[in-house]
């Protein structure tokens, strides 16, 4: 199997990530072994660390989400090759979480890779890509003072989630998708303030 080969395949990143990083997983470890594959891993993976039960560690929502805000401003920023911080970069948790959440994650996974495929993939270029990453940098803030409520920061990595796997996909319908959880999240959120 080639390296590219689960490239629209969460089940297979994800597998791929547990299976060829060995010892404590970092967030440059993360980097470094997706890099090449484009935004979309490397926004799905720190969302999805938030979502399973990697993110009921205390400071992992905020530590993902400045990952997530430093890689989307060097995109928007034109930059080819993104950067960490050293510190941020040897941000680490233990690798049987992962192998964990792995396992209890990849019957919806594999659910979901089902469902991608390209199509709508004007959503997913140009303009929109970089459209993308602005809304990612607020989607990723907002998960910040989210952390201190258990399980809130799960509502903004739910649609970097998504948004994520329209770019792994090309599936511009997944990008929608998104976009409408979003919103729905705002209008709940504005609905319980008032």
């Amino acid at each position: 199997m080639s390296k590219h080969a689960n490239e629209g395949n969460l089940t297979g990143l994800l597998e791929e990530l547990d299976r060829e990083i060995e010892g404590d997983i970092s967030l440059g470890d993360i980097l470094e072994h997706f890099n090449s594959r484009g935004f979309g891993p490397l926004l799905v993976l720190p969302a999805l660390l938030v979502l399973l039960p990697t993110g009921a560690i205390p400071g992992v929502p905020t530590t993902c989400a400045l990952f997530i805000v430093l890689i989307a401003g060097q995109l928007l920023l034109g930059r080819r090759m993104p950067w960490l911080p050293r510190r941020l970069a040897r941000f680490s948790f233990e690798h049987q979480r992962l192998t964990h959440g792995v396992e209890r994650a990849r019957p919806w996974t594999r659910r979901l890779d089902r469902l991608l495929k390209p199509r709508l993939s004007f959503m997913t270029r140009g303009v929109a890509y970089r459209g993308i990453a602005a809304l990612t940098i607020l989607l990723a803030t907002a998960m910040v003072p989210l952390e201190l409520v258990p399980f809130a920061a799960a509502l903004p990595a739910a649609t970097l989630l998504l948004l994520g796997l329209g770019l792994i996909g090309e599936d511009g319908l997944v990008i929608l998708l998104a976009l409408l959880v979003l919103l729905l999240d705002v209008a709940t959120g504005f609905w319980l303030v008032g």
